[in-house]
């Protein structure tokens, strides 16, 4: 919202603060002062200058050479202004050394070989508007040649103020509005403007004999009220007018129009002047458009109209868009002579529907949508009609038509002493705040003492002010004005939670997935209580009370729901090969809490704080990235060798891997697929393919491999520090060993009989094939592990340190063979 600071001084009497101060004031009180403009600075040395002659350039086409009469002497400007007017006319001239705004200073300069000393000016070039047709042109011996500008009109000096309005402070989207918040700021009296005595009367005519009003619609529009004036005149408004109309951004475009917007400005109330002779029968119905009602605009776009869309209609078709633009056929044209205005209150969310469904957003519907003054509207209307009178010399029609429903209800709002300290946690004076209320215009009803010891004051809602129904409206008017910085900054009392790390961990598992090849997703930290049962995660323990939607109703538990509902997107969009990983917190139900109560809490309910733990989270799916190679479908090693390597990583050891099974079995996982990663027989993460189950509450098909890692048990293994091992400087010997064993059988219990039966000299054991059918008999599977053997010594004494036998080794390694024989059962595969 564009503000002028000189409109604002006529406003409110007394106001001689200066522009930052009126500033300053303005956005400690909530409406923000984001720019501040001043115009007419650097017009001094502006002159008005009397044509004397025009000739043509002899160079350029489209350019004029001017001689003019500044006053004390004649110069000559190149001009390619079309309209320079025959000598005899004045025009505005800017000399050699002006500043102007947007230009700079002008200095002489070469044009065509011709020297141009000066320049002709523009509203535009003035900064009274924000564009022009050509310069500005007065009538011949209106002023002196030489006049200075800022003499013969001084009205151009003015202080532009642009304001960021929030939504639920319409009364600040025009001069009025903003008047009254200074007025209460600098404590100076305020009297809503009175209109004017109209300078011709059309005596003996009322104005429900020239029109009548049918409102069908009193919901949608609940005030509506119509003027008229007769016998104007349409033609250019006034310089006073036409600038400062153009100051604030708007575009004059004749004395009808500019009057209403002028109200527009001034008021904050959208006005829309019909040609009264275009209105058929002189009827307005206020109705709901006809499903498939055909409709043009001012903007010349012919519109289909949808049934909640309301219009305002003569007797036969629509004439405008309430609240929005009006239409083609009975807009103000050079011929009008009747102008009916047209002044309501249409509600908010219906002019939002209609400008949303039509791609419109105007002056009008901005201000409807967010809510006009209906109790000011008699009084604007008048306002309205007067300066109608004043400008284009019609004569006011006695009398208003209204057509009005049920209004919006005006509620008695009580304020206690009591509960306003203790909501600003600071001692307001009461009698300061019941001033501050009654300079905002509030209307004391009653007043008192309350049972606790304090006091109350009753006022009345005001019709421009509709944010303001409840207690707490009406603390935060004494808070703003009264001062925010007179509030003291109390740190609220945070409950002790667990000491956390500055995100170093996190850090560190990004970077190291991220090279693993996987993609970090962003994913909600909110999700349903239905996600969080499908995969069998955690039970919610807060609950949101106004959520986004049912999907993000309570604080996840898992952060799987989020990287399956992103994977499930992917798919649906064609994407097949899925690599997503995600960092964040869980938020799990407090250690020791043993409440039976399996219902979320609600994030108000005080009491001990949901654990919020760090996890880690990846989803797999589709084929592993391949180099010159035919793609592979990606499966449970894939996420075996992700999770373990992180593990690794954030740990320096190496963790072990088992098998889900009974107790430790995880029902969303398949149960042949299902690993746990353990350290020091600590579990810290798992991994393994989606349970089919979950895949169908998914819906979607093909397999998903997960992991889950808890990084709060990582981060109790702080990383071992690197240790140099010096390579070996004996050879090993190397066996590789292939046994059928029961598929009962894991792969960990054979490896760690094969370490503890090879004794010192295994350096180490690898298992590097599964295999299953063929000659494998039924029940059965064959492993085949990779064994280093070497002397113990190469690591401790490098120098005493010996090459191993075949003889020490095949002695050895029957040993192991005879182990997994006597253990499992196990036999030699060929």
């Amino acid at each position: 919202m564009r503000l002028s600071i000189a409109w604002l001084r006529e406003l409110v009497t007394g106001l001689e603060a200066t522009p930052s101060e009126i500033a300053s004031r303005l956005t400690h009180c909530g409406l923000e002062v984001e720019a501040m403009t001043e115009v007419g600075a650097g017009l001094e040395p502006v002159r008005l200058a009397k044509v004397e002659s025009i000739a043509p350039h002899p160079s350029r086409s489209g350019l004029r050479l001017v001689t003019v009469d500044r006053g004390g002497g004649q110069q000559q400007v190149v001009c390619g202004a079309s309209n320079v007017p025959e000598p005899g006319g004045l025009v505005v001239l800017a000399p050699v050394g002006t500043v102007l705004p947007g230009i700079g200073e002008l200095t002489p300069r070469e044009i065509g070989g011709v020297r141009s000393e000066g320049m002709l000016l523009s509203e535009a070039e003035l900064g009274l508007s924000e564009s022009s047709d050509g310069i500005l042109v007065f009538e011949p011996d209106r002023f002196a040649p030489g006049t200075p500008l800022l003499e013969a009109f001084p009205g151009i000096r003015d202080t532009l103020l642009e304001v960021g309005v929030t939504p639920n402070r319409p009364d600040a989207l025009g001069h009025v509005g903003v008047a009254r918040e200074l007025a209460a700021l600098f404590e100076l009296p305020f009297r809503f403007p009175e209109a004017p005595a109209p300078r011709q009367v059309a005596e003996g005519r009322v104005a429900s004999d020239l029109v009548s009003v049918e409102n069908r619609d009193t919901e949608r529009c609940p005030v509506y009220g119509a003027g008229v004036v007769v016998d104007v005149t349409v033609g250019p408004s006034p310089e006073w007018l036409r600038w400062r109309l153009g100051r604030l951004g708007v575009r004059p475009i004749s004395n009808v129009v500019d009057v209403t917007n002028l109200i527009l400005l001034g008021f904050g109330q959208p006005m829309h002047a019909f040609d009264l002779a275009l209105v058929r029968s002189s009827r307005i119905v206020v109705r709901r458009a006809v499903s498939g009602e055909a409709f043009t605009t001012l903007d010349g776009v012919a519109r289909t109209l949808d049934e909640d869309d309301l219009v305002i209609a003569d007797s036969e078709r629509p004439s405008a868009l309430a609240g929005v633009m009006g239409g083609q056929e009975s807009e103000i044209r050079d011929d009008t002579r009747t102008v009916l205005l047209e002044c309501a209150y249409f509600q908010p969310r219906g002019v939002r529907r209609t400008g949303r469904r039509h791609g419109l957003s105007t002056e009008s519907s901005f201000r409807f949508e967010r809510g006009v003054d209906f109790g000011a509207i008699p009084s604007v209307l008048e306002h309205a009609k007067a300066w109608l009178s004043e400008l284009c010399g019609g004569r006011v029609v006695s009398g208003q038509v209204f057509a009005n429903g049920p209004t919006p209800e005006l509620p008695s709002i009580r304020l206690r002493s009591t509960r306003m300290d203790a909501l600003l946690g600071a001692q307001v004076p009461f009698v300061q705040a019941t001033n501050l209320l009654e300079r905002l215009g509030f209307p004391e009803r009653a007043s008192g003492s309350t049972a606790d010891g304090g006091r109350f004051v009753e006022v009345s809602a005001v019709s421009w002010r509709p944010d303001v129904r409840l207690e707490v409206d009406l603390i935060e008017e004494v808070a703003r004005v009264w001062g925010l910085d007179q509030i003291p900054t109390v740190l609220p009392a945070i409950p002790p939670q667990a000491p956390r790390a500055t995100g170093k961990l996190e850090r560190s598992v990004l970077e190291r997935a991220t090279a693993l090849g996987l993609t970090e997703a962003v994913t909600h930290s909110t999700v349903s209580e239905r996600q969080l049962a499908e995969l069998h995660a955690p039970a919610a323990v807060i609950s949101l009370q106004n959520p986004l939607s049912e999907e993000r109703r309570v604080l996840r538990t898992s952060l799987l729901p989020g990287l399956l509902d992103a994977v499930v997107r992917a798919r649906r969009h064609g994407e097949r090969s899925v690599r997503l990983f995600s960092v964040g917190s869980v938020f799990l139900a407090p250690r020791g809490d043993s409440s039976s109560d399996a219902r979320p809490r609600m994030a108000e309910d005080r009491g001990a704080l949901p654990e919020e733990r760090p996890m880690f989270a990846a989803v797999l799916s589709g084929t592993r990235p391949a180099h010159l190679a035919q793609p592979e479908p990606v499966d449970v090693w894939d996420a075996k060798g992700i999770a373990t390597e992180i593990a690794l990583h954030l740990t320096a050891r190496v963790p072990s891997v088992e098998l889900a099974t009974g107790a430790s079995l995880l029902p969303h996982l398949h149960p042949r697929g299902a690993g746990i990663l353990r350290l020091d027989g600590q579990p810290v993460g798992t991994f393994g393919p989606l349970h089919p189950d979950v895949l169908d509450a998914l819906d979607t098909d093909g397999e998903l491999y997960v992991v889950e890692l808890d990084l709060a048990a990582l981060e109790r293994f702080p990383a071992r520090v690197p240790r140099f091992r010096p390579l070996p400087r004996v050879p090993a010997v190397t066996r590789d060993l292939a046994l059928i064993v029961r598929e009962t059988v894991s792969a960990k219990e054979v490896e760690q009989l094969i370490v503890s039966s090879a004794g010192e000299l295994c350096e180490s054991v690898q298992l590097f094939d599964l295999f299953q059918g063929g000659s494998v008999p039924e029940g059965h599977r064959s492993l085949a592990f990779h064994i280093v053997y070497r002397d113990p010594k190469a690591s401790t004494a490098p120098e005493a340190a010996r090459t191993l036998t075949d003889r020490e080794v095949d002695l050895r390694h029957a040993e192991v063979v005879q182990a997994m024989s006597a253990r499992f059962g196990a036999e030699l595969r060929a």
